[in-house]
């Protein structure tokens, strides 16, 4: 393939598009739909239970296919051809969800937990494009754009469709609800259009297959076992993984409940909507300030930070009874969510050695989504049993304090020399 600069926007329009999903669907306007509408009539608490549920099957899912989908990606030619599949998934639930009404709530479920599948899985085929389309010189730089355009896109998306959502006699259109359902029906549409340059303009690279003797799912799982046993060799690396499996099942609870949790407790729904808004926008230069931040007081230091941080904000969280209250949360959430995961990726990037960096990330990100299982679970189910949302979200105190006291046995300057010597 032709490494250009066409190929390389090309790729990083994709993360323009698909990101729509990650706002609008995960985190802005569909869990409120699917508690004010699809799920109107439950009990008061159970729609957020649900919801905490069916993030937890979504997630599991995928975390499930990950090793499996790594292992067709790495040993066929067909990168492309599963890309474009779970991506038309994704975009097909995305569209269908805005033919969902009152009631439909196990059915708005399913397609949640379908384009997740959908999302998910082409970032997998997405990701592993990344070596053929940018030189190892370029590759951060590349990565990077995708990742800025995704901000970029799910924002202005989300942006729009706020303002559909606020506005909706603007659109020509009847209420807030069918506001929302066009919003998705957008998400569908945006997430395809974006991801036409890259069906266009990037193939497989040629090359012959490469010959195994085992089921994929048995490749791919027992890739993972061999890969933690020689992550147990480095003794700060794992304590770091212990500790990053714990917070970030917090943060990717916080992500993915925060809206439907607020408006359980009756904040009005264009609140949430552009709190979350606000979340997207801030998150952008707040990332930047904690890598300048590492860099004089050191990473972890500026990690434990910004947990500290979260840990306020789960208990802010429990005691928010306004709108205003869900505003301020929503700014220290966007000032602390794009640090936190860049800098877990950077610490833990120092203490890999360098012949196991595509082993050991392989890893991290299938690790990662098998840590953000157990927390929306938990927040759904001490809701339930306790009939109050309030003590769901309170229940995330545990994740944010043991992943602390772990990181606090974390030394990173150890860790990257055991790596050092081990590549030596």
């Amino acid at each position: 393939m032709i490494k250009d600069k066409k190929t390389q926007l090309s790729w990083a329009l994709y993360d323009f598009g698909n990101s729509a999903f990650a706002t609008t669907m995960l985190a802005a306007v569909l869990p409120i739909f699917y508690s004010n509408v699809a799920a109107n009539g439950l009990e008061d608490g159970l729609a957020t239970s649900y919801w905490g549920y069916a993030n937890s099957i979504a997630v599991l899912i995928v975390a499930i296919l990950a090793p499996i989908l790594g292992a067709i990606s790495d040993f066929s030619s067909s990168k492309k051809k599963f890309l474009r599949f779970f991506a038309f998934m994704g975009m097909i639930a995305s569209i269908l969800l805005a033919f969902t009404g009152e009631g439909d709530y196990i059915f708005v479920a399913l397609l949640f937990i379908i384009g997740s599948i959908g999302f998910s899985g082409a970032n997998i085929f997405y990701d592993a494009f990344l070596p053929e389309v940018a030189d190892e010189r370029d590759m951060d730089k590349v990565s990077s754009k995708g990742f800025a355009l995704g901000y970029v896109g799910g924002g202005i998306l989300l942006l729009i469709n706020v303002l559909m959502i606020l506005k909706f006699e603007w659109f020509g259109l009847p209420d807030v609800t069918s506001a929302m359902k066009v919003s998705f029906f957008t998400v569908g549409l945006w997430w395809f259009i974006f991801s036409i340059p890259l069906l266009k303009n990037i193939h497989d690279e040629k090359k012959a297959p490469i010959k195994r003797d085992k089921a994929y799912l048995s490749i791919g799982f027992s890739r993972i076992g061999s890969t933690f046993k020689e992550i147990k060799q480095f003794k700060h690396l794992l304590i770091f993984l212990f500790a990053f499996w714990l917070y970030n099942d917090g943060i990717s609870t916080i992500i993915r409940m925060a809206t439907i949790y607020g408006d359980d407790i009756g904040i009005d729904q264009n609140s949430l909507i552009v709190a979350l808004l606000i979340t997207q926008f801030v998150g952008i230069p707040c990332t930047f300030f904690f890598g300048w931040l590492a860099g004089k007081i050191a990473p972890k230091k500026a990690l434990i930070m910004t947990l500290v941080f979260y840990l306020g904000i789960v208990i802010l969280g429990y005691f928010m009874n306004s709108a205003l209250h869900f505003y301020l949360l929503a700014i220290c959430v966007g000032f602390v969510q794009g640090g936190a995961q860049a800098l877990s990726r950077s610490i833990f990037g120092r203490m890999v050695p360098e012949n196991k960096k595509g082993e050991f990330f392989g890893f991290y990100g299938i690790s990662s989504k098998f840590s953000a299982v157990f927390g929306p679970f938990l927040f759904g189910f001490v809701g339930q049993i306790t009939g109050n949302s309030r003590f769901g979200i309170l229940s995330l105190v545990f994740f944010f304090v043991a992943g602390i006291i772990l990181l606090s046995f974390v030394n990173v300057e150890k860790g990257a020399q055991a790596a050092k010597q081990h590549t030596a």
